[in-house]
């Protein structure tokens, strides 16, 4: 493993929870700051913020998810294809296909919520710098994140550069503040032992309870391990937290906790009191930076995840740009881009302090850990073929863990839980409505359409006149006639000499290697179907694949075809299939989807659409 390895799984993968500390041990000691803070409650509330990093994010993701890779890829959607493929009933794949679903929503929650609460708890430290520099804290936020957000479309190929080497120096400079005060307060280091956890919970209970829900907050950013496998490998990931990232928070969270042993009114902002005075406004801007690059984590993020549901039939076409010549996976979303954006203003003007927004990060973080670890137990199960009692063994205290930390944060949904519950439930009834009413959109093609098999043997009968050119007829169901050939033939009376029905199968691996993209087969003269597969990590090119169609002897010209495409109308059946208010949501989306020429990469201007009235 090289050393720039090394330095862009810092910079990439663990930008998100490297900048925890700046609010999570805060977080958690102000559950019990009213009447002070004792001595053995700051130890009791380290030992659960230690024992945390090593049982969820060590343990269940370091040392068990990450085996769970999807052809080297990681994230919900890799899980829940994977999980997918053991489901043994049509029933089972879609309560699988649900977990996935819900998992993927609330990540977008935690995508909206991780710019707004790391920027403004980075930009608070100003306040400790001086008093004076309070009413700045909310406009200089804005600032940073309007240009975070306004710089998307340039890409991460140029801002990555610097990605690695500033989260080393994070994660360098936290650990050594950290250990500078444990040396003035060894005795702080007692708190490595889960007694103290155990104890804290026993005497606090249901207040001990209340607080795992921001103990959570030092965990965030787990996911990110798993989600991003894909760009480095499981190994560096591996390396990285257990040799340098987890010393680093380890050594800054029991910092953070000698200094409130020895000066309890440092509960103000442990985190940046932990640093000289003259060191304050320089960490302030390092934590800007790191809290800039977590950010960045999960917007890249965001706009992956959007990607793979498009791909795996959960949402609408979306606008993809891709902002590298040699990197597929860097790419850039405008919609989701603009939505991020719009969702982060609306936090920071609302919530306007980190400590405010804590209540509404824990709920998506946890909501997400608790789909991870479902779908984790199903695919161990079958695919690994672990056995029952080792599968329950290992996982039912991690989900058990998984449950507190999320049943915790429910008790919060008043103080701002409910940001991405409903940002979650509105997410996921575009996605179910949108799947649903693909699914009957097909079952009508089925219903209404013409065989391929049958049109092709009446063909020879029909003296139908055959016209120079190419014609392609993109289709969603290969065993059926194209609405829009019929509707050619209906109109026009003729059909090309040479056609092509164009499928596109997405696929639930990460990526289709060269050897299974392309599927020709010659259905009779001039007439061949065309079967292009495409991963969940990829975006479709028609022309360029149809182009290469020459090496095997098919021949295509770009400026002798036309590809037809059919316009569905949806109307109501006489009985029909979804409610009427679903239906009109479902038009919706379907109107405001990037158009198929876009979206393949079709030349519009040699695109010819016909119109098609669909009841459902």
């Amino acid at each position: 493993m090289s050393p720039a390895l090394i330095l862009g799984v810092l910079g990439v993968v663990y930008g998100d929870i490297g900048t925890s500390p700046l609010y999570a041990l805060k977080a958690s000691v102000l559950h019990f700051a009213a009447d002070g803070v004792e001595r053995w409650e700051v130890l009791g509330l380290l030992s659960l913020i230690f024992w945390s990093l090593i049982l969820t994010v060590t343990i269940k993701y370091v040392v068990f998810v990450l085996r769970a890779d999807n052809r080297g890829e990681g994230g919900i959607l890799a899980l829940m294809a994977l999980a997918q493929r053991c489901a043994r009933t049509e029933r089972g794949r879609w309560l699988v296909a649900l977990v996935g679903m819900a998992g993927a929503c609330l990540f977008f929650g935690d995508g909206i919520i991780t710019p707004a609460i790391s920027v403004l708890s980075a930009v608070e430290g100003l306040k400790i710098v001086s008093p004076a520099f309070e009413e700045a804290v909310i406009p200089l936020s804005l600032v940073i994140l309007f240009a975070l957000f306004l710089v998307q479309y340039r890409g991460t190929g140029s801002m990555g550069a610097i990605f690695g080497p500033v989260c080393a120096l994070w994660f360098a400079s936290i650990g050594l503040l950290g250990l500078i005060e444990i040396v003035r307060e060894p005795e702080v280091l007692v708190a490595l032992s889960p007694t103290y956890a155990i104890h804290f919970c026993y005497v606090y209970r249901l207040a001990a309870f209340i607080a795992m829900g921001s103990v959570v907050l030092a965990v965030t950013g787990a996911e990110a391990l798993y989600a991003d496998m894909g760009h480095f490998g499981k190994r560096p990931i591996q390396f990285a937290w257990m040799s340098f990232v987890l010393p680093a928070l380890a050594l800054n969270y029991f910092g953070q906790g000698a200094l409130l042993l020895s000066t309890p009114e440092a509960l103000e902002n442990p985190f940046f009191l932990l640093a000289p005075e003259w060191l304050r406004l320089p960490l302030v801007v390092l934590a800007t930076a790191a809290t800039i690059i977590a950010s960045q984590a999960m917007i890249s993020g965001a706009y992956s995840i959007a990607r793979q549901c498009v791909q795996l039939g959960f949402s609408p076409r979306l606008e993809v740009r891709h902002t590298s010549v040699t990197e597929e996976g860097q790419i850039y979303l405008p919609q989701v881009n603009f939505a991020l954006l719009i969702g982060v203003v609306i936090l920071v003007m609302e919530f306007r302090n980190s400590d405010s927004l804590a209540a509404a990060y824990g709920i998506a973080v946890t909501g997400t850990f608790l789909c991870t670890s479902t779908l984790a137990i199903l695919v161990f199960r079958r695919q690994f073929h672990w056995s029952l009692p080792l599968t329950l063994g290992v996982f039912t205290p991690l989900l058990a863990l998984d449950a507190v930390f999320f049943i915790a944060n429910v008790l919060k949904i008043p103080d701002g839980g409910y940001v991405p519950l409903v940002l979650g439930a509105i997410l996921m009834l575009l996605m179910t409505t949108w799947y649903r009413g693909r699914q009957l959109l097909f079952a009508r093609f089925r219903q209404d359409s013409l065989p391929l098999k049958s049109f092709l043997a009446r063909l020879p009968q029909s003296r139908t006149i055959r016209v120079p050119g190419i014609a392609v007829f993109m289709t969603g169901q290969a065993d059926y006639v194209p609405g829009a050939l019929l509707h050619n033939l209906k109109h026009n009376k003729v059909l090309h000499e040479r056609v092509l029905f164009v499928t596109v199968l997405n696929e639930d691996v990460p990526q289709v290697g060269p050897d299974r993209r392309r599927e020709v087969q010659e259905l009779g003269a001039g007439i061949h179907r065309v079967i292009l597969r495409y991963g969940f990590q990829e975006s479709p090119n028609i022309p360029r694949e149809l182009e290469g169609l020459r090496e095997i002897g098919v021949p295509f010209d770009t400026m002798q075809s036309s590809y037809f495409l059919g316009r569905e109308t949806l109307v109501q059946a006489v009985v029909p299939k979804m409610s009427r208010w679903r239906q009109w949501l479902f038009t919706l989306m379907s109107r405001n989807a990037v158009p198929a020429t876009e979206f393949f990469r079709i030349p519009s201007d040699r695109v010819v659409e016909l119109g098609v009235r669909v009841a459902i």
